[in-house]
């Protein structure tokens, strides 16, 4: 037989049946309780609380039926087998239907099949604890996780809130100058940055970066960028350094101090620096796709530069390049993610959107989302920025 034991209530009032049983259960090994009346019977399971209950369903004072309804009130999860003679088969169907889980006929001529029942019933009934045990821990794994996400959220605004105040004002005016950026975050948190400023009374610098990847750990390299840059600048008023002037020492610098920080994570920038006396640009470019377009009285077209993303070669080598911007200019950058929802199949074909966009004017903050039929409803596959620069005198 099944090694499966417990504590058994035998409620009988024939002594002689009632001994019988419980002699046969004990040499089985279950632990055995028993009582000659319902009143009785109610009394041992309350003080005892066996696991399986074995009632007969006729006996004086308070029958089967009434011990059961009882039982199973306070304790419906306890197994509760009824023992009926066979003349009385409707008060079985009546037992079974209050929640019974097993019934007898007597006289039980073979006591194996008693144990057989009362085995598969603990069995039954230590299945259904494990159950409610991993049905409680895995409730409390999910306030664990509900918690540990509530507290990432928090952190997330939190972040979004630096991340925010790191970022220049949406739409600024310096020196002439019009600046507009707007960034669609493909998380929470944006591994695209923008920023501009002047560095001295005639020289305004300006950027975009996308940093590769997603979420917090990208959005993390936009605060050592920034920090990179507050630095560049401190030194420029202390005098000890004019990196700052110098596109693509600027990138130099952003190399160097990605690499050694070991984060695994490198960055697309463009970094730009308008001289406003002599309307020149001077840039320096780090795996920025696409290039900026721009717009002036010589047409439309991309910006020329290339070199490896900062932060993935020591090695890397940039280059500073120098054109004339013009008295009325308008200058685009946008970060790669647009080229995922763009509807044009080729890259060929995309960027010569791109440039028509700029061309007739449509690609304008106001007007991004309309252009890339953004949906609402799902997640951008990548950060979206887009950076524009305008002049007109």
């Amino acid at each position: 037989m099944d090694e499966i034991t417990g504590r058994v209530l035998v409620i009988d009032d024939e002594a002689i049946v009632r001994d019988s049983i419980v002699g046969y259960l004990e040499d089985s090994g279950f632990d055995v309780t028993e009582a000659e009346n319902g009143l009785e019977g109610i009394a041992c399971f309350n003080h005892q609380k066996p696991d399986i209950v074995l009632c007969d369903l006729r006996m004086p004072h308070m029958d089967g039926l009434s011990v059961l309804k009882e039982i199973n009130r306070t304790h419906p999860e306890t197994p509760f087998i009824v023992v009926s003679g066979a003349g009385v088969m409707a008060d079985v169907v009546e037992a079974l239907r209050l929640g019974a889980s097993d019934y007898l006929i007597k006289p039980i001529i073979d006591l194996e099949v008693l144990e057989h029942s009362i085995v598969r019933n603990l069995r039954q009934l230590r299945l259904l604890e494990q159950n409610k045990t991993y049905r409680e821990a895995l409730e409390e794994k999910n306030k664990e996780l509900q918690h540990r996400l509530d507290e990432l959220r928090i952190d997330q605004q939190a972040g979004r809130e630096v991340q925010k105040r790191m970022l220049p004002e949406p739409q600024a005016r310096i020196d002439g100058i019009e600046f507009n950026y707007k960034i669609l975050p493909s998380l929470y948190l944006s591994g695209d940055f923008v920023d501009y400023f002047p560095v001295t009374a005639d020289k305004v610098v300006f950027y975009i970066a996308d940093v590769s990847g997603h979420g917090a750990s990208s959005a993390f390299v936009t605060v050592l960028l920034k920090n990179l840059t507050n630095r560049l600048k401190r030194n420029l008023k202390r005098q000890s350094s004019d990196d700052i002037l110098t596109p693509h020492m600027v990138l130099e610098r952003v190399n160097k101090e990605l690499v050694d920080a070991k984060l695994g994570k490198h960055v697309s920038l463009f970094w730009g620096m308008i001289d406003l006396p002599s309307n020149t640009l001077s840039y320096s470019v780090g795996g920025q796709f696409p290039m900026p377009i721009l717009k002036n009285h010589e047409g439309v077209h991309y910006l020329t530069g290339c070199s490896q993303p900062a932060g993935l070669f020591a090695s890397a080598e940039y280059q500073t390049y120098t054109l004339d911007l013009g008295v009325d200019f308008q200058l685009m950058a946008v970060s790669d993610g647009i080229l995922e929802l763009m509807p044009q199949e080729s890259l060929s074909e995309k960027e010569a959107c791109l440039l028509d966009w700029v061309n007739e004017g449509k690609l304008t903050v106001e007007n991004l989302e309309n252009l890339i039929a953004l949906d609402a409803s799902k997640e951008l596959p990548d950060d979206i920025t887009l950076l524009s620069l305008s002049r007109t005198r």
